[in-house]
């Protein structure tokens, strides 16, 4: 169709024509409204005007032939999810997903008297999607009751956002005092949704003072902020602090035990050595 030709003809923004990117935030699944931004100031009608919308120009996302909605140029998967509001000049995107982000131009046209149809405007929108993580979660890796003198394993997870987060910080809180971490975060990918799953580690001695509180958090762009677990509390008992003492000083004594009775055994062979050797001088010289 001519108008098909000409509009790929128009997909490169002309001089003097302003092309400001207006960046658009939506939430996966909700309805994208996309501004064209057309002052409209001489009230053109819309049955004098060619009006679309492109994605990274080389996909038709919307087009309005003269005040008709016209559907043979659309891109397939555009089919049935756009609505013009024409009072706003502004373009409804449903059901937006993680492909939908990109970006997009909206150029209006206009047939003129004894001259050839032109472009009298043009803006363009960069979408960007944003899926919430799920809260992240805490969860021990080791089994059996903690022990004093073992070590804490711990996994921190959050699942199904987008885009992909900056980092995860594990946060250790004791006596008023905070210390942070920031471990290596692994990043999935499902094939299919285009979500991210996230999970990190930590491990670190068992902590033996008062209780300790242990959280992690999870930074995200897009100015988004971060996402904070719930704490995880540990607090090893008085007395498995006993039994960890005596755990420990039992074999130490023993050990020292061992060491001062092999020394006496050696003071007390030496001595009989001596003793024996100054008998036997004795004996020789009678």
């Amino acid at each position: 169709m001519e108008v098909c030709t000409f509009f790929l003809c128009a997909m490169i923004f002309l001089p003097g024509i302003a092309a400001s990117v207006h960046p658009v935030k939506a939430f996966l699944h909700h309805t994208v409204h996309l501004s064209c931004y057309f002052p409209n100031s001489q009230k053109i009608d819309i049955k004098n005007l060619i009006l679309f919308w492109q994605k990274d120009t080389n996909k038709v996302v919307h087009e309005v032939y003269y005040g008709q909605v016209k559907h043979e140029n659309l891109s397939p998967e555009y089919i049935n999810r756009t609505k013009l509001d024409m009072g706003k000049w502004t373009l409804q995107l449903l059901n937006a997903g993680v492909e939908d982000e990109g970006r997009y131009q909206c150029i209006v046209m206009q047939k003129k008297t004894e001259r050839p149809t032109e472009i009298i405007h043009q803006s363009e929108c960069s979408l960007h999607i944003i899926a919430n993580y799920s809260q992240p979660e805490i969860a021990e890796l080791h089994s059996g009751e903690l022990k004093p003198n073992g070590y804490l394993n711990l996994s921190c997870s959050s699942s199904g956002g987008y885009p992909e987060p900056k980092e995860m910080t594990w946060l250790i809180s004791h006596e008023n005092i905070t210390h942070s971490s920031t471990a290596h975060m692994d990043v999935s990918q499902d094939a299919v949704t285009k979500l991210y799953n996230v999970t990190s580690k930590l491990n670190i001695p068992v902590p033996t003072k008062s209780r300790t509180n242990i959280s992690c958090l999870l930074h995200l762009r897009e100015q988004l902020g971060s996402l904070v677990s719930v704490p995880l509390g540990i607090e090893i008992q008085e007395k498995e602090m006993e039994q960890a003492k005596i755990n420990f000083l039992g074999p130490l004594i023993a050990v020292v035990v061992l060491i001062t009775s092999a020394l006496l055994g050696f003071v007390i062979l030496k001595k009989n050595r001596n003793i024996l050797s100054t008998n036997q001088r004795v004996s020789l010289a009678v």
